[in-house]
This record gives structure tokens, sequence and C-alpha cells, in this order.
């Protein structure tokens, strides 16, 4: 039962290494913690309720989560071929694409709880 114990808290640690290597070695996640930051105080300023909050807070995870799925993808492509592969380029492109569909969504979810305490 220990072994069990100590080795999910080794996984943690890799979880927040993972997190923390998607930080470093992209652009976009440095850019979703400054909205995440602005969109976070501007909840508060608006006294934003419970809900709106869990909106909020879901829409930034999916688009951290797709771009966290995005970027291992990329990584295991470019560790199979550094060549140009079509399936490879495709796999890489649609992981792209659904980082733009998170992100539009969470925009479009960001409008719709923002807009009525404008």
């Amino acid at each position: 039962m220990k072994n069990k114990k100590w080795w999910s808290l080794i996984n943690f640690v890799y979880a927040f290494r993972g997190i923390f290597s998607l930080i470093k070695s992209e652009r976009n996640p440095t850019i979703y913690l400054v909205v995440a930051g602005v969109v976070a105080l501007a909840a508060h300023h608006y006294h934003l309720d419970h809900t709106e909050w869990s909106l909020l807070l879901f829409a930034m995870a999916l688009v951290w989560s797709a771009e966290a799925f995005n970027t291992a993808i990329e990584l295991l492509a470019d560790e199979i071929s550094e060549e140009r592969r079509e399936r490879l380029g495709r796999a890489k492109d649609v992981a792209a694409g659904g980082v733009l569909v998170a992100a539009i969504m969470a925009a479009a979810i960001g409008v719709m709880v923002f807009l009525p305490h404008l």
C-alpha cells in the first residue's frame, strides 16, 4: 500500500514537469497564462457567480488541455520523423485545429459570460 501512494506522488511530479515543459518550450501557453490572469481579474472585478467562474475555468482548462495534446502530438511526430510525411503533417494539422476550436469556444464562453456585465 505504501508503494502505491509513493507511485501516485511520482505521477504528479511527472505531470507538473510536463506542464512546466509545455510553458518553457511553447509560446502559446505563456499567452494563455496572461489571458487567464486578465480573465481572472475581470471575473473578480465583475463579481461573477460560481457558475460563471466554472464556465470560465472550464474554458481555460479546455484550451490548456488541447494545447498540451497538440504539443505532445507534435513532439511524437517529430520524434518519428523530421522529414515531411503527409500523414504526420495531417496529424499535426488536426491537433492544431483542435486547439483553434477550443480557443474559439473559450472566447465564445468568455463573451457570453462577460457581456451581460458590461
